[in-house]
């Protein structure tokens, strides 16, 4: 068989999750659903939900941290942004693909729409989507042009609708692949619009799977065909990832985001929480080329939060100054403070010599101190990921955090009790 041919085979199996691979997809259900809880009045989302409403009325399915409702489409495709928006969302590292957003949007969507779930069916088909995004990442190993937690995403998030809806896989996949957007330029301008490819991909997602219920076909070989995804968004190897189908689950890989902001800054900003308060004079970053580009953008008064979050000067200010990374000081007024410029141009980026365009670490952060000390702080794991995961606590306080920034009246089940938000609709 093609390695599509054993990732549709794959996708549409019995499966059983193994424990503790269960117990990781509901805690990232679980930090996924309360970003997106936190992301619901973020800029931007207001313009989001007035597009989606003029998408179509209907109440298939639930906004996460609201009680509006909206047809699976629109629904999926606000929850992708708000899931996105602040820059809080896993992502597998290695593939560089926040892979339980586009599918935790989508599969939410079409699992409200049919009135429930089975929880085990969900996680299932949730560890599928996750699977199948995070391998395109994993097979590709060019740099990113195309924006791949959108472009794999839709990819994985159709295969998991689609097992949800009982859908004809070959079809739902050729179709996502169609709708296929997003590009890093986006990312390279600091825009909302980043957080808006997400959205696209999982109101996508669940648009491929109905037209492959409905009848309607698609291409057959999207993924290693002559105009296929691994000859036109990536170049990479499909059987590198098909290969370990089944046996490696790919859901146990993925890292959480302790801060709101883009994931290339954590490294940095785990170290640096534990300096905050503390007088610097220079702070270097060594670090990956990906590192740099994504993160190492320069500081400026008139920036705005999209291009905030992925700079990375300004938020070791701030985390220097406040010990944590709070969305709320996303503003004109923090961003002209004359204390956090001062801070920001003290922080630089060099380069590590690591030659794979994809790599996010090791990094090594140098720290020169008012006093004249130096400090050399290696960071071979990201915090957050699986070699240097939070902890309870850390995780806590997130959810908490989270829970501050939701709107009120939302459902408490969010925060307490995620699984059961997810697949019970009532």
């Amino acid at each position: 068989m093609s390695a599509t041919a054993d990732l549709l085979a794959f996708a549409g199996a019995a499966h059983s999750l193994p424990s503790a691979v269960r117990a990781d997809a509901v805690r990232l259900l679980g930090d996924t659903l309360a970003v997106g809880a936190a992301g619901a009045t973020a800029p931007g989302a207001e313009a989001i939900l007035s597009a989606a409403r003029a998408m179509g009325s209907g109440s298939d399915a639930r906004l996460i941290g609201t009680t509006e409702r909206l047809p699976a489409p629109g629904a999926a495709f606000v929850n992708g942004y708000r899931i996105h928006c602040l820059e809080w969302d896993a992502v597998h590292e290695p593939a560089v693909v926040h892979a339980m957003s586009v599918v935790t949007a989508a599969l939410g969507a079409a699992i409200d729409r049919k009135g429930g779930c089975d929880p085990e069916e969900a996680l299932v088909a949730l560890a599928i989507g996750v699977d199948v995004a995070s391998g395109l990442g994993i097979a590709a190993d060019s740099a990113l042009s195309f924006f791949r937690p959108a472009t794999a995403g839709v990819i994985g998030a159709a295969m998991a609708v689609a097992r949800i809806d009982g859908a004809p896989l070959e079809h739902a996949l050729g179709l996502a692949y169609s709708s296929a957007a997003g590009t890093m330029q986006a990312h390279v301008e600091g825009s909302i619009t980043l957080p808006f490819q997400v959205a696209n991909a999982a109101r996508a997602a669940v648009t491929a799977s109905d037209l492959a219920k409905a009848g309607f076909t698609a291409p057959l070989d999207p993924l290693e065909g002559p105009f296929g995804y691994f000859k036109l968004i990536d170049q990479g190897d499909l059987s590198r990832y098909t290969r370990d189908l089944g046996q490696v689950w790919r859901i146990a890989e993925i890292s959480t985001k302790p801060f709101p902001s883009g994931r290339a800054s954590h490294a940095a900003l785990g170290a640096l929480q534990a300096l905050a308060g503390q007088a610097v004079e220079r702070i270097e970053l060594a670090c990956p080329p990906l590192i740099h580009r994504l993160v190492g953008r320069p500081y400026s008064p008139d920036m705005t939060p999209a291009y905030a979050r992925l700079c990375l000067p300004f938020l070791a200010a701030l985390m220097l100054t406040d010990g944590r990374i709070d969305p709320r000081r996303f503003t004109p007024e923090n961003f002209a403070d004359p204390a956090l410029a001062a801070l920001a141009g003290k922080v630089a980026l060099v380069a590590d010599g690591n030659q794979d365009p994809n790599a996010l670490f090791p990094q090594e952060l140098r720290v020169t101190f008012a006093d004249g000390a130096t400090r050399a702080i290696a960071v071979p794991h990201t915090l957050g990921s699986p070699d240097a995961p939070l902890s309870s606590a850390q995780t806590q306080a997130k959810r908490d955090f989270a829970c501050e920034l939701a709107p009120a009246g939302h459902d408490p089940r969010l925060f307490s009790d995620p699984l059961t938000y997810f697949t019970d609709p009532t």
